[in-house]
C-alpha cells in the first residue's frame, strides 16, 4: 500500500552502493533525514544505525535506510533499488530470519542485508573481465589466475561468455551485475590495479600458480629450449639470457627481463593476502 516504508540495514561494505544522495547523508534519527520518492532510483532516506551495529574496534557502522514499499515487491527488487547489486549480498534477513531474494517482506519488518562473506566459495575460479580492467587481467595473469580479457566485448557478450565458460563477471558496472540473466558476478574495489588486485583475491582466495599463465591471452605458459626460440629473441636477449617459456596459444617468448623484479614484487604480495 502507499505511503508504507521498509527499514533496511546495510553492511558498511554495502553503502558504497547507495545513491550519491543518501551516500552523502548525516545518518539521523527520527524521520528526519534525505528522501526521495518511491519511483526514483535509490529512494529513500538514511537514519541513524540501530544501537549494536558499530563494527568491533570501532571500525564502520552500518547504514539503515527506509525505502518506500509497495507490499508486493520482492525483498531483491527492494535491496536493488537502493543501489545494491545482490552479487554483493551474502545474506538476507527479515525480523531476524534469514529469507531468499524472492521474499516479499511485510511492512514494518526489520530487514538487514549482509555483504558477500570472504573468501567467497565459487565453483570454479575462473574470471571474466570487463573491457576496463586490462591491467588487472593481466595481473592476475601473472599470478597464474584464469582470467579471460578482451577489450572489444559488448554488454551482451560478456553476459554471454560467462555463463557459456561458467566465469565469474568482474567489473565496475554495477547495471551489468544487476542484469538476471548473469549467473554470477563480482563488483571489483579499487581505483588502482593494486588495489583492484587484492581486492579479487582477498574475495576469492583462487590458487596461485606463477609465471604459467600468458599475460597477452591467458594461454598456458610451457617451458622452451632457447634453440626452439632463438630466432625471435632480440639479439640483446640471446646473448644475456638462458632460460624462456612460450605460450601454447599464441606463441609469444618469455623471459625473466628487465620488468622481472616488478612483477615477482606483485607476485610476494599476492602470496601475502591467498
Amino acid at each position: 500500500m502507499a505511503g508504507r516504508e521498509l527499514s533496511v540495514t546495510l553492511a558498511p561494505e554495502l553503502r558504497l552502493f547507495l545513491s550519491p544522495r543518501l551516500r552523502r547523508a548525516e545518518p539521523r534519527g527520527g524521520t528526519g533525514g534525505v528522501r526521495a520518492g518511491a519511483g526514483e532510483p535509490g529512494g529513500g532516506r538514511v537514519e541513524k544505525p540501530p544501537s549494536g551495529t558499530a563494527e568491533p574496534g570501532g571500525g564502520a557502522a552500518e547504514t539503515a535506510v527506509r525505502v518506500p514499499y509497495d507490499g508486493t515487491s520482492s525483498l531483491g527488487h527492494v535491496v536493488e533499488s537502493i543501489g545494491v547489486p545482490l552479487t554483493e549480498v551474502g545474506a538476507l534477513t527479515a525480523d531476524g530470519h534469514t529469507v531468499p531474494p524472492s521474499y516479499r517482506p511485510a511492512p514494518g519488518e526489520a530487514v538487514r542485508v549482509l555483504g558477500v562473506e570472504r573468501p567467497q566459495r565459487v565453483p570454479s575460479a575462473r574470471f571474466l573481465l570487463d573491457v576496463h580492467l586490462g591491467t588487472l587481467a593481466r595481473r592476475l595473469r601473472v599470478v597464474g589466475v584464469d582470467a579471460a580479457y578482451r577489450n572489444d566485448l559488448d554488454d551482451d557478450v560478456l553476459v554471454e561468455r560467462a555463463n557459456a565458460e561458467r566465469r565469474v563477471l568482474l567489473t565496475q558496472d554495477r547495471g551489468l551485475l544487476r542484469r538476471r540473466a548473469l549467473w554470477l558476478g563480482a563488483y571489483v574495489r579499487g581505483s588502482r590495479p593494486d588495489e583492484q588486485l587484492a581486492d579479487v583475491l582477498e574475495r576469492f582466495a583462487p590458487p596461485l600458480a606463477p609465471w604459467t599463465r600468458c599475460t597477452a591471452c591467458n594461454g598456458p605458459l610451457v617451458a622452451a629450449g632457447k634453440a626452439e626460440v632463438e630466432r625471435r629473441l632480440p639479439p640483446g636477449t640471446r646473448r644475456t639470457y638462458e632460460t624462456f617459456a612460450r605460450c601454447r596459444a599464441c606463441h609469444r617468448v618469455y623471459w625473466r627481463g628487465a620488468h622481472g623484479g616488478r612483477l615477482e614484487e606483485i607476485i610476494a604480495q599476492a602470496r601475502q593476502i591467498v
